[in-house]
């Protein structure tokens, strides 16, 4: 899509200056880290590029830069005098605003400028549009207010404000009133903080209140489009459009054509406010390998000069659906396992805003660079333009609504608000071919009425997945019991989530592997991460060793379908990214976490049955190492080791040798292994020594106890079910936990593979 060209607006005296005194003097604050884009952003036109690509028209004029800025108390009226300037869109807290000040809930902040409608836009309607601004905000133009006030931190808001408009030079205030955590609506992981670095404070960071996307104006017919709702339908070819428009467009005639390369391909005539089908037969489909978009044009027909809009769509199709007995997400009709970051957005400059296009780019490109098909975003919602550098780059997006404050149970008004909320946001986002799930509610933070308000988003969308709870094996979470996938987090796992009938298994959070860069750090030396790595070699290591363990084992055996590496990027006091926090350093190579990336997707397209074993049967397990196969697995005083058995031992050695297949204890597409001659005690792991345990009916047992088959040379290899890459291996004769290359003398590599491989035969003890 060719960017659109902002309209220059003229102001009255200096850019955003009030006209009745001379502008304050304004310069950007220091950074506490500075990112390649910090010293890019222009002063009066930062963010110039259009802001709403699946809604374009050619008119259109961008105010951000300079406004008039002051801080009030709560209560306070419009003051009389403002004395700072703030570069808009940039939040207060932010060093790329110029003011970098912690805001909390007495205050009040307050944006003044002035502008002069283009005389080209005579016999139109002026739209004031928000992209979005945190928390309360009220607008008014030259003394009047402009509609009602707006409550929500991340949707987009616009007003018409023709009525209120003069010939010549007007004014626009803003008001935003942001309680953060002592008010009661959505937040994700804002705090209010100093804006400054400072120890302490590892998972959340500094609040971004006020304005914190673009704010622009547009010149529109009375009967004008306001949305375009695009879902593919594969299964007959068509694109369902429903057009949205103004009041006064309601029910009239609309035309949307789809094209490309300025061909058209197809088109459908409707009106607005019903669904249309646009035949797209054989239609090249949209997907991370080839995310290719057509375009899209809808236009008011009923008159001469009606609206017309262009934007862009996507044909692809997300469900969930069994896969060799296995429930898995397929995009386009097949399995493709999802890999991705969760990536929270945050900025060391911008702090919620990115600096500039490039940099809001940046990161989903490294994504595409490191293998990464998926990301997760993280409790915050980004400006339509990441939505879409994600559609054209080819990235699967969750998108989390962000939470309300975790220590906290919402009141009823609170609730009325976020879910008011989370519908805008379905809305706005509803046709990006990038976005295949909706992420409810994280970790129990603020939860409520998990199972209803799964539905409710599902009825609301029903073309994408629904997450009902992120990790809900942590935190106090509760599982809601519905949606399309079970999710649960693991530091630093990978593990496993157990396999259910109905819902996908995905694996909403792990990794969290740190590595502080020296100069690279928001507060030095106070990073916080799952697992400390001393190097980078170390952290490239351990990294590709999970992502190798999913392929080997959770995605083959464990049944996982979906993994979100914690993080792409570090965070104020998180030093676990994949890269620094000011994006100069990516920390792990590049090629090599392609390169495994590539692989476990690759694998997923062919990835077969699982290793099926007798269930209820008994079995013995014989080693495979050449020189050892006369040896099995057989329990001594508690503990596992491998023994040479023959039909002349010991009964009680042929007992010890035999053991029960059962269903996983954890996850029943996996197996537990109980003692024939000790009934309810399971071979598990514990500090890494395998042995002959008692269940204690604890999570920790059951996955201790639970081992996932893989297809070896000449048998089978077990992986533990909550360490997929981590495998039963025999080493003097004894039964260990086993990572090859790992840093424990039972991780030796030299015949690792065979150490690890065991032949299922007929029990000695039947």
């Amino acid at each position: 899509m060719t960017a659109l060209a902002a309209t220059t607006l003229l102001t009255a005296g200096a850019a955003g200056a009030s006209p009745a005194r001379a502008a304050a003097p304004w310069t950007p604050k220091p950074a506490p880290l500075s990112t390649p884009w910090t010293d890019r952003v222009p002063v009066d036109h930062p963010l110039p590029e259009y802001p709403r690509p699946q809604l374009t028209r050619p008119d259109w004029a961008n105010l951000n830069g300079l406004w008039d800025f002051a801080v009030t108390s709560r209560d306070a009226g419009q003051p009389t005098t403002y004395g700072e300037r703030i570069r808009v869109p940039f939040v207060p807290e932010s060093a790329l605003s110029g003011i970098q000040r912690k805001i909390t809930a007495n205050d009040r902040l307050w944006y003044k400028r002035t502008f002069t409608v283009p005389a080209g836009w005579d016999g139109r309607r002026v739209q004031l549009h928000f992209g979005a601004s945190d928390w309360e905000t009220t607008v008014w133009i030259n003394g009047r207010q402009a509609g009602a006030v707006h409550r929500g931190g991340y949707d987009a808001f616009s007003y018409d404000i023709t009525p209120l408009l003069n010939r010549g030079t007007n004014t626009v205030v803003v008001s935003v009133y942001d309680p953060t955590e002592t008010g009661g609506q959505a937040i994700g992981k804002q705090r209010v903080q100093d804006v400054t670095p400072h120890a302490g404070h590892s998972i959340v960071y500094t609040a971004s209140s006020g304005i914190w996307q673009t704010v622009w104006l547009e010149p529109t017919p009375t009967a004008h489009i306001t949305r375009l709702d695009m879902v593919p339908h594969l299964e007959d070819g068509t694109l369902r459009v429903t057009v949205r428009g103004s009041t006064a467009a309601t029910g009239a005639a609309v035309r949307v054509t789809v094209s490309t390369g300025g061909t058209t391909v197809a088109s459908a005539t409707g009106t607005v406010g019903t669904e249309l089908s646009v035949p797209l037969p054989g239609a090249r489909l949209w997907s991370p390998d080839d995310p290719f978009l057509y375009d899209v044009t809808a236009q008011l027909t009923g008159r001469a000069g009606g609206d017309r809009v262009g934007s862009y769509t996507g044909m692809r199709s997300i469900a969930v659906k069994d896969v060799d007995g296995v429930r898995r997400p397929v995009l386009n009709g097949r399995f493709v396992f999802q890999t991705g970051t969760l990536d929270q957005g945050y900025w060391p400059d911008g702090i919620h805003t990115a600096p500039t296009d490039a940099a809001l780019k940046y990161d989903l490109q490294k994504h595409k660079d490191l293998g990464f098909n998926t990301v997760r975003k993280h409790i915050k919602v980004e400006p339509q333009r990441w939505f879409y550098w994600a559609d054209r780059l080819g990235l699967l997006v969750w998108q989390d609504m962000p939470s309300m404050d975790s220590g906290k149970t919402p009141d009823s008004a609170a609730r009325t608000q976020w879910e008011s909320e989370y519908r805008a946001v379905i809305d706005q986002h509803r046709s990006s071919p990038a976005l295949i799930q909706w992420v409810d509610q994280n970790e129990g933070w603020g939860q409520y009425d998990q199972a209803r308000i799964a539905d409710m988003v599902k009825a609301y969308d029903p073309s994408r997945l629904v997450d009902n709870m992120s990790g809900v094996n942590c935190c106090g979470a509760q599982d809601g019991g519905n949606g399309d996938v079970v999710d649960t987090h693991n530091y630093v796992g990978p593990g496993n989530t157990p396999t259910e009938p109905v819902r996908a298994s995905v694996l909403g959070e792990y990794g969290g592997l740190g590595h502080r860069v020296t100069g690279h750090e928001w507060y030095p030396g106070g990073g916080f991460s799952y697992e400390d790595q001393p190097s980078r070699s170390a952290l490239n290591d351990r990294l590709v060793g999970l992502l190798d363990g999913i392929r080997e084992n959770a995605m083959p055996a464990g049944g996982l379908s979906a993994a979100v590496y914690t993080q792409i990027t570090d965070v104020e006091n998180e030093a676990n990214g994949l890269m620094t926090y000011d994006r100069r350093i990516v920390k792990v190579d590049e090629s090599r976490v392609r390169a495994a990336n590539r692989a476990l997707i690759a694998a997923s397209r062919d990835i077969g049955p699982p290793v099926r074993l007798p269930v209820e049967q008994y079995v013995s397990l014989r080693v495979t190492t050449p020189g050892h196969t006369d040896r099995y697995i057989r329990h001594h005083d508690g503990l596992g080791y491998t023994e040479a058995v023959d039909s002349g031992s010991s009964e009680l050695l042929k007992q010890d040798a035999t053991w029960k297949v059962r269903p996983g204890l954890a996850n029943k597409l996996c197996y537990s292994f109980e003692s024939r001659n000790h009934l309810g005690e399971y071979l598990r792991h514990r500090d890494f020594r395998v042995r002959r345990e008692a269940g204690d009916a604890s999570a920790l047992y059951r996955a201790d106890a639970t081992w996932c088959p893989v297809r070896g040379d000449g048998g089978i290899r077990l992986s533990a079910a909550n360490f997929p890459g981590q495998y039963l291996r025999h080493i003097d004769a004894e039964l260990w936990l086993a990572r090859s290359g790992g840093t424990h003398a039972w991780d030796d590599p030299r015949t690792f593979t065979e150490d690890t491989t065991w032949s299922v035969e007929a029990p000695w003890a039947p």
